[in-house]
Order: structure tokens, then C-alpha cells, then sequence
């Protein structure tokens, strides 16, 4: 309709779309790397204490389950943002566990005498 500045706002409204969608692939991203930090962290934790734990496998299973539900939580979450925003924080929990291999130097292996 001419005279109330339609196609103006439709304009300023796609531009706002579109800065909504790149804030929430950035804090996609964002969240799979923090999500990595913890899921591979953690992992790197249990298997720190494994030695010295009374009970391992209690310690592992539990370690195992509360990792896992965290993330599978935090990415459910994110899954309601679309497939992009999945794929994005998925690939920034990857993206978490090559710097952690890289951080950590795997090469420094603790070896553990049994007898």
C-alpha cells in the first residue's frame, strides 16, 4: 500500500532476521565449545583420579552419565535453533576436543606400575 512505508519496514525487519540468526550460530558455537570443554575436561579428569579411586568403575560410569546428560541436554536445547545451529555447536565441541588433545600433549603419558 503506498503511503505507510511497508517495503521500508520489511526491509529493516529482514536485516534484524538476519543479525538474530548470525547472534544465535555465534553463540552456537559458543556453547558446543564450552560443552566440549566440559564433555573432554572431564573426561580428562576421571581419567586422572582412575588410579587412586577406590571404586573405578563407579567413578567411570558416573563420570560417563553426567557428561553425557549434560551435553545431550545443552544440545537438545540448542537443537530447537535448527539444524544450522546444531551443526555449528557440533562442530565447535570438536573443534574443543583438537585444542584440548593439543593443550594436554597426550605424548606425557602417566604410566601406572601394577606389580
Amino acid at each position: 500500500m503506498p503511503g505507510i512505508g511497508l517495503k521500508e519496514n520489511e526491509r529493516k525487519l529482514k536485516g534484524v532476521k538476519v543479525m538474530n540468526d548470525s547472534l544465535i550460530l555465534i553463540l552456537s558455537l559458543a556453547s558446543g565449545i564450552l560443552f566440549g570443554f566440559f564433555y573432554f575436561g572431564g573426561l580428562w579428569l576421571t581419567l586422572k583420579h582412575l588410579p587412586n579411586s577406590e571404586q573405578p568403575a563407579l567413578l567411570t560410569v558416573g563420570s560417563f552419565l553426567g557428561r553425557s546428560a549434560v551435553c545431550l541436554f545443552g544440545f537438545y536445547q540448542i537443537s530447537s535453533n535448527g539444524l544450522e545451529a546444531l551443526a555449528i555447536s557440533l562442530a565447535g565441541f570438536l573443534l574443543s576436543k583438537f585444542v584440548l588433545i593439543r593443550r594436554l600433549n597426550p605424548h606425557d603419558r602417566v604410566t601406572v606400575d601394577y606389580g
